[in-house]
């Protein structure tokens, strides 16, 4: 029973027994009756006004609350002159103030941390409890070759392929490093915040693979320069003696002359074969920037290909083409192209050796693409993990030059690239191109 009824019933039973008990001095005793009346109006007035003093907090604790409830913590109230009803407004206007106050700076740096989140370069992927993607920011896409959309709702280790397999076994507050390709190099670290009371865990993800990629050149081109200088040096001098030495062969005896002439040839050789080793290490250092031009790019994969026909023969490997006569022509420097080209079929050629199909193909779908695919012997996961690591090679007697000079000349280009081999067996080398496209 509210305590308004309660009350209610409290006066009605107090006022009764009092005109009972004043209906005893109805004709006997007139005045004592009279002021009995009189009392009685007082009473029922007094009781009125105290019901209205008693109802009117609740009735403003009630609004009070409602207001709360509804987040509506613009309503304030006036003082009335009651002491202690102006003391619960006091409050309650200061409770209601502080929480319109708690609730704007929320609202702030809600707005700020979702600004900040979706400016990101980095990618964000905020999950539940259970380790579903409940929210990402636009900078997942570029990390993903998948519609990220798709991923929502889905647990990290249900999703597969590409950064996703890096993520299944990650810790909270632990951190790993991801390479896919021999390309993209990411750092992924797991943390978690509190929301609602609860534990909320997220990812983030960074790419690392141009910082690296600097580091890389600035080292090795530093060890490049000093190695080329004091060899160059050392060879030039050496070659000068060998070569002076050369005429003293007219002393020796003929017996010992064509040993010794044999010799220095030998040695002369070897030296000239050390400077062009270290010649093809200094290329990487010397590539010079692109000098641009519009050139066709079904051309340029024609022109390759009639290149490499000949080689492609002689193992009996075919060269298959599907040129896409919608490609548009791309602002490249057609010698680097070339030479990118050249490097990445003659590759192929060999993961072939005999007997083969190598296809090239080009692509228009919103950007351009060049395709290159071979059904050779294909790259062990050890490999993998290693290409387009500067001067790495799993060739016996590879220098490691190869890919790291296609990767120099692509990067240049601004384009995007990938190295692997597919699921179903064929050795896939994706070229898109980005900046190169027509303007």
């Amino acid at each position: 029973m509210k305590l308004r009824v309660q009350f209610i019933i409290f006066v009605i039973l107090m006022q009764s027994a009092l005109i009972i008990l004043a209906l005893h001095f109805v004709g006997s005793q007139t005045f004592i009756f009279i002021l009995a009346e009189l009392l009685i109006i007082a009473s029922i007035v007094y009781s009125v006004k105290l019901y209205n003093s008693l109802i009117r907090p609740i009735n403003f604790i009630i609004s009070s609350i409602d207001n709360i409830k509804s987040q509506d913590f613009s309503a304030k109230y006036v003082s009335v002159g009651q002491k202690e009803m102006d003391q619960l407004i006091e409050i309650h206007n200061r409770m209601i103030e502080q929480l319109r106050e708690e609730r704007i700076r929320h609202q702030e740096q809600n707005l700020f941390l979702d600004r900040l989140i979706n400016a990101s370069p980095s990618g964000i992927i905020i999950l539940d409890a259970d380790d579903r993607v409940v929210s990402f920011n636009p900078a997942i896409d570029k990390f993903f070759w998948v519609k990220t959309s798709s991923i929502e709702g889905k647990k990290i280790n249900e999703l597969s392929g590409g950064l996703f397999d890096g993520l299944h076994n990650l810790n909270e507050g632990e951190s790993i490093v991801i390479k896919l390709s021999g390309v993209k190099t990411y750092k992924a670290h797991k943390a978690h915040f509190v929301n609602k009371g609860f534990k909320q865990y997220f990812i983030l993800i960074e790419e690392l693979t141009e910082e690296i990629r600097k580091a890389e050149k600035k080292s090795y081109e530093k060890i490049i320069r000093m190695m080329s200088h004091e060899i160059n040096n050392s060879i030039g001098a050496i070659n000068s003696i060998l070569h002076s030495s050369l005429n003293y062969s007219s002393q020796l005896n003929d017996e010992d002359r064509k040993d010794y002439v044999n010799a220095l040839d030998v040695a002369i050789e070897r030296n000239n074969k050390l400077n062009r080793f270290m010649g093809n290490f200094a290329d990487i250092v010397r590539i010079p920037p692109p000098a641009k031009t519009r050139y066709s790019l079904n051309k340029l994969v024609s022109d390759v290909a009639v290149l490499m026909s000949s080689g492609c023969s002689n193992r009996n490997i075919m060269l298959d083409l599907a040129l896409d006569g919608t490609c548009d022509d791309i602002y490249i420097d057609v010698q680097q192209f070339e030479q990118v080209l050249v490097n990445i079929v003659k590759n192929s050629v060999e993961s072939i050796d005999k007997n083969g199909v190598i296809e090239i193909e080009t692509k228009n779908n919103k950007l351009m693409y060049l395709k290159i695919t071979d059904n050779g012997a294909g790259i062990s996961k050890e490999v993998q993990d290693h290409l387009f690591t500067p001067f790495y090679s799993s060739k016996r007697n590879g220098q490691g030059i190869g890919l790291t000079l296609i990767r120099e000349i692509l990067i240049n280009h601004g384009c995007e690239f990938s190295l692997e081999t597919r699921a179903d067996g064929k050795t896939e080398f994706l070229i898109i191109f980005n900046e190169a496209k027509t303007v």
